[in-house]
């Protein structure tokens, strides 16, 4: 049975999540990908404000598709993590509380998850269309001109995620140790 989590997210709910847990995540989550995250770290470094407040929020790696008629939002499937690396330690620092993607994440990720006491979730890659079916409302908050890229707040209800990396940097990519069967 999935572990709920629900908005305002709190570093005592993070920290009860383990990785490999299922979650069903009930809130706001942001949408970002590359090029929002380099203008949100350039934000950062020139100490100007940013679209959202990033303290204890999810960043949803995801440049989703235009809404069909009577839906909140297309197509809403996570991207490739790695991406996102060079920015993710500063957005930690920041205040960021998790992530969502797809994929593993690079050492200097996994130890600024530790310090910073945060999450990165995982959900189904390949799943956009299904997935879009929890979100309920969508509303563009920054870096309109990026189009697919700009930042959308993203309301979900029951959103499916697994904690792939906890508060404490075990990862269920890290195998070392587990016998392959």
């Amino acid at each position: 049975m999935a572990k709920l989590l629900e908005y305002p997210f709190t570093k005592k709910s993070i920290a009860s999540l383990r990785r490999g847990d299922e979650v069903s995540l009930t809130g706001v989550v942001y949408t970002a990908r590359d090029q929002a995250h380099k203008r949100l770290v350039a934000l950062i470094e020139r100490r100007k404000t940013l679209p959202f407040d990033l303290r204890n929020q999810i960043i949803y790696y995801c440049g989703p598709n235009p809404a069909a008629p009577g839906r909140a939002i297309g197509s809403c499937g996570p991207t490739t993590s790695q991406r996102m690396d060079g920015f993710t330690p500063v957005l930690l620092e920041y205040g960021l509380m998790g992530m969502i993607g797809k994929g593993e994440r690079s050492a200097d990720v996994v130890a600024a998850i530790k310090k910073y006491q945060g999450v990165y979730f995982i959900t189904h890659a390949g799943c956009g269309a299904l997935l879009s079916e929890y979100v309920t409302k969508a509303t563009r908050v920054g870096f309109s001109d990026l189009g697919a890229e700009a930042i959308v707040a993203l309301e979900v209800e029951q959103f499916p995620l697994i904690v792939a990396i906890d508060t404490e940097g075990r990862s269920i990519y890290d195998t070392r140790g587990k016998k392959k069967t």
